[in-house]
């Protein structure tokens, strides 16, 4: 048997049985109909097959057993949070156990005084950020889709968000972590004080592992004092290059803004025909700044300068903190906007040194013009970390084909300009082609020896990264 084959027709048999002795009746759901909706997450193009059983714990002790179970059996176990990912790294296997973690949800502590938070994983990101803001701290990660997506998808993919420009992403938050092994035991990784370099770095290990290594029960997070509320500028332009040179400029000027966005005229378009925001469809890129410092409207005046420099044909600043907040809940509704456009979107998550951030642009639009395509963009721009997301016809075999062609013209794009295929989004089932050509065969080698050193029987999460 294959480390990743089902177990034998017996022992699956009684896989229900053996689960059902470690968990209550209502932690695990059997019903074809129901399993089926657990089988994938938001990405395109991802297969997905029909898992034996969905289990939902509310124990690190009911994880032990559900992975202790696994192992047995030599059953798969696919973990999963919200499935708000995008690159199918939540897709269930056929006959797997779907280990949904959205019922592990409490908040076990907000400490002030040493400004963590200690976290279940099934916790919402947006849920986690109010409750440390009483507190009057601040927990920055914050993906586009932090009102549905948890703490263990997050850590499990390595997410990034809006603020990623000044904060930094998901790994610089994660202090320490609870995970339960492929074979049911309990390790801890990390610390909870401000320093610590004790062994190898574990914590890191683990998160953006997408649920390969094991399976995060707990988490210890960083926070930081919460800043004064973000006042934000938008700034057209005539072309998506000239918006690119501008947040050069902001970048090289030593600038530090909460956040840099980057939206160009097809999302623009399909923001405004999704929820009727009035956004200007004339200009080519709209480009989003917003500071959360003690004088922000001095530091959105130099940034208007160096955009106006630039040749933006208007910038226009918020003039209080809910304006500020409807321009930022506009670029936070390009994804579900773009996918209205054509019914199905395949979103690529190309991240690209600052300085060619122009080139990936305009190299996206000649991909869209070869192949008779829309493809929007939106970017992290003051990251490099750029969107472009393919729109197309699910039901249109030609049309499907191109959009598959253009998205892995973009990814290779992006490895040209000296870039990466998965600045937040991570590998799953998507990209995992693409991982072996950017890490080349002795990056496989050794992540594959990572793999067999935590999950020697390959069950946790199998067929997804490599």
């Amino acid at each position: 048997m294959s480390r990743t084959e089902a177990a034998p027709a017996q022992a699956r048999g009684d896989l229900t049985e053996r689960l059902l002795a470690g968990l209550p009746a209502e932690a695990v759901l059997t019903d074809p109909d129901v399993t089926a909706s657990y089988a994938h997450d938001m990405a395109s193009f991802c297969p997905a097959g029909a898992p034996a059983a969905v289990v939902l714990p509310r124990t690190v002790e009911q994880v032990q057993h559900v992975m202790r179970t696994a192992t047995e059996l030599r059953v798969p176990v696919v973990p999963q949070g919200a499935r708000t990912g995008l690159s199918g790294a939540a897709n269930a296997s056929d006959g797997c156990i779907v280990l949904s973690l959205t019922r592990m949800d409490r908040i076990l502590e907000i400490s002030p005084v040493d400004r963590v938070a200690v976290v279940e994983p099934g916790v919402v990101n947006a849920a986690l950020s109010r409750a440390v803001g009483e507190h009057g701290l601040f927990y920055p990660p914050d993906p586009s889709s932090w009102e549905m997506c948890t703490i263990g998808g997050n850590i499990g993919t390595a997410s990034g968000g809006l603020c990623c420009v000044k904060y930094g992403v998901t790994a610089e938050y994660v202090l320490g972590l609870d995970v339960v092994l492929a074979d049911g035991r309990l390790m801890s990784t990390g610390r909870r004080t401000a320093k610590g370099v004790a062994g190898y770095d574990l914590t890191r290990l683990f998160v953006g592992s997408e649920g390969s290594l094991g399976i995060v029960v707990r988490a210890v997070l960083a926070l930081r004092p919460q800043p004064p509320r973000q006042l934000a500028l938008a700034a057209e332009f005539a072309s998506a290059a000239a918006a690119c040179d501008a947040v050069c400029a902001i970048m090289a000027g030593g600038h530090v803004p909460a956040l840099l966005e980057l939206m160009d005229r097809t999302t623009v378009k399909a923001v405004n025909d999704l929820a009727h925001m009035g956004l200007p469809e004339t200009t080519e890129a709209l480009l989003l700044a917003a500071f959360d410092t003690p004088d922000p409207a001095a530091d959105l005046a130099a940034v208007g300068a160096l955009c106006e420099a630039a040749g933006a044909t208007q910038v226009v600043p918020a003039e209080d903190a809910a304006e500020s907040e409807l321009l930022l809940q506009a670029r936070r509704l390009s994804l579900p906007a773009l996918e209205a456009v054509r019914g199905v979107t395949m979103i690529d998550d190309v991240c690209v040194p600052r300085s060619r951030l122009a080139d990936l642009v305009e190299g996206v639009a000649r991909i869209a013009d070869r192949h008779r395509l829309t493809i929007g963009v939106v970017a992290h721009a003051g990251d490099g970390n750029t969107h472009p997301t393919v729109c197309f016809d699910a039901g249109d075999p030609e049309e499907s084909r191109r959009a598959r062609a253009s998205f892995d013209e973009i990814m290779a794009l992006g490895l040209e300009l000296g870039g990466t295929i998965t600045g937040e989004h991570g590998v799953g089932v998507l990209k995992k082609e693409w991982l072996a050509r950017e890490i080349g065969p002795v990056g496989i080698e050794m992540q594959r020896a990572v793999k067999q050193a935590f999950d020697p029987l390959g069950i946790l999460n199998p067929g997804k990264l490599f």
